[in-house]
């Protein structure tokens, strides 16, 4: 699916970026800073992590999101290629990286938990 070559390239690109490493994953590779996923290479293509605050800009740069097929269907995932000219302006690439890592830190914080409710003493009959 993703060579190591390619990844080598990939984490150079982004070594301006603080903290970036990589992990094979499923005959690829994930993209890691500070333990949390942001990006994963799939058959030499970058996808980074999108959510509500940066998916406008992939949807606007003609972008498409990684897809695998699950048992019955296609299976969406919500990551998207990183269009190429990005790649070309290490600003442009670092405010992206920077973005993707944000949504992926966002997504990852753990939901609080409801909180329980108080319990309610036994009352006691009377005789």
């Amino acid at each position: 699916m993703g060579s190591r070559e390619f990844c080598n390239y990939v984490l150079d690109m982004l070594s301006h970026v603080d903290g970036v490493s990589a992990r094979g994953m499923f005959g690829g590779f994930g993209l890691y800073k500070g333990g949390v996923m942001f990006a994963l290479l799939a058959g030499d293509v970058v996808y980074y992590k999108t959510g509500p605050s940066n998916i406008a800009d992939y949807e606007n740069a003609g972008s498409e999101p990684f897809t695998y097929s699950g048992k019955n269907k296609p299976i969406q995932m919500s990551y998207w290629q990183v269009p190429e000219d990005v790649f070309e302006d290490q600003d442009e690439l670092k405010e992206w990286t920077i973005k993707a890592y944000d949504v992926a830190l966002k997504a990852k914080k753990p939901k609080p938990k409801a909180k329980a409710k108080p319990k309610t003493k036994a009352r006691k009959k009377k005789a």
